[in-house]
């Protein structure tokens, strides 16, 4: 198929390569000029594993263009995806006007008949607006539909290549039967495509990611009963997610969860719940839940050094929200950085693909690593804040040596406390 996508940021440069990986013919479309730039050089400006050598293979063997020339993108596809953003307003709202431009221009652009698919995520009612704005610009026929991505950053390709399920909200029959088309060789394995109304397509997205926010939420509320109780969040952990009923799954305490998603997702749910007079309480109490949890870490440190911790010097390992992607946007290490600076701490810190990214965030308020040990040079205290795998087995008797003092602040359980004793640390971890 002739597809155009509009947006290269985590979710439209993801959907463009990994369609055009299944042979369609796919033109990524972006008002920066510097970014297509680049991607035309093969070059991808996000860190997410496995996607630049999607992007190289597909541009090398023409399957894959970028351009900043929307309407010709429109005029040489069949369906246009719009992956732009949909950023965070000051009361929590999602920000539609980029997602209502780029409507506009395809309507404008439009030759013939086009499938119109809102990818980003969107409120409820937002493809009854993008409907009306294309049948206000233009006379040829058109459907609209809502394919809400479902992604984790850090393994965005697999999930689009594998995905658990593909929701298709459509109206109308010739939409749904183009989108179940351009979806079956990635549910051969038996993935369901399910179909439904567009309403119920834009809930589901926000739905998945608040109920997943509040599990997280509620672990982290359970990890903070056991430390007050001097009972292991782990052993309640393992015995809550053996329950059919539950699962393991997003059952693990830490610092809370950041991300362009969930704290985004959560504060919209709520307020455009709100416009139709409806208060979702629970999610309300998530997100303060999340942000209080982001300072346990810093309350541990402060309490080990009781109170004083100016002149003291912190290493901290992990800067991104999560593993495996370089994105801070909402990360935990960011408040508890911003905590650790104001009390008059020093912090000496190491990401394995955040660095340029912290740079842009703290400027020169933080001393950055080269490497995850030289960050231990001379520090008090190690925190870890992000569970990287290259951190899970470092070389405890060097970070000793490196260490003024053996004290570890294991903001994601990653260590076993009998093990971090055993190796003569004096251990904090959450929950335990």
């Amino acid at each position: 198929m002739k597809i155009a996508v509009v947006g290269t940021g985590y979710v439209g440069l993801v959907v463009g390569a990994c369609l055009a990986e299944s042979g369609n013919d796919v033109i990524c479309v972006d008002k920066d000029e510097a970014k297509v730039r680049l991607l035309r050089r093969g070059q991808v400006p996000i860190y997410e594993p496995g996607l630049e050598e999607i992007v190289r293979r597909n541009k090398d063997e023409g399957r894959l263009m970028f351009t900043t020339h929307l309407g010709k993108a429109v005029k040489a596809s069949q369906i246009v995806f719009i992956a732009v953003g949909t950023p965070q307003g000051e009361d929590g709202s999602a920000d539609l006007q980029h997602v209502l431009g780029v409507a506009r221009d395809v309507a404008k652009a439009m030759d013939g008949y086009r499938v119109i698919v809102n990818k980003s995520t969107v409120p409820v009612g937002t493809a009854e607006r993008v409907r009306e704005i294309i049948r206000r610009e233009t006379t040829h026929p058109f459907s609209v539909v809502s394919n809400p991505e479902f992604l984790k950053q850090g393994a965005a390709v697999e999930d689009f290549m594998k995905p658990d399920r593909v929701v298709i909200g459509a109206e109308d029959p010739r939409g749904r039967d183009l989108m179940i088309a351009l979806h079956k060789p990635f549910t051969r394995t038996g993935a369901p495509i399910m179909v439904m109304d567009c309403a119920s397509a834009e809930l589901s997205k926000y739905a998945s990611n608040a109920l997943l926010a509040t599990k997280i939420s509620f672990m982290n509320e359970v990890a903070n009963v056991c430390d007050a109780f001097g009972a292991d969040v782990d052993k309640v952990r393992q015995a809550v997610g053996a329950d059919r009923r539950i699962g393991p799954s997003f059952l693990f305490p830490g610092v809370g969860y950041g991300g362009s998603c969930f704290p985004k997702d959560v504060k919209a749910l709520v307020r455009f719940s709100a416009d139709k007079k409806y208060e979702f309480r629970i999610l309300k109490a998530v997100e303060a839940v999340n942000e209080a949890q982001k300072r346990v870490l810093v309350r541990k440190i402060e309490q080990h050094y009781g109170g004083a911790l100016k002149g003291k010097t912190i290493a901290v390992w992990g800067l991104a929200f999560k593993p495996k992607t370089d994105d801070m946007r909402e990360a935990p290490a960011v408040p508890i950085i911003d905590a650790l600076l104001e009390r008059g701490a020093k912090v000496q810190a190491y990401d394995p693909e955040a660095m340029k990214v912290a740079k842009g965030i703290f400027g020169s308020r933080i001393t950055y690593a080269s490497k995850n040990y030289d960050a231990l040079k001379g520090a008090d205290a190690l925190a870890v804040v992000t569970e990287w795998h290259e951190f899970r087995e470092p070389d405890f008797a060097r970070m000793r040596t490196l260490l003024r003092e053996p004290v570890v602040f294991d903001g994601r359980n990653i260590y076993e406390k009998e093990q971090m004793k055993a190796q003569g640390f004096t251990y904090y971890s959450i929950g335990r």
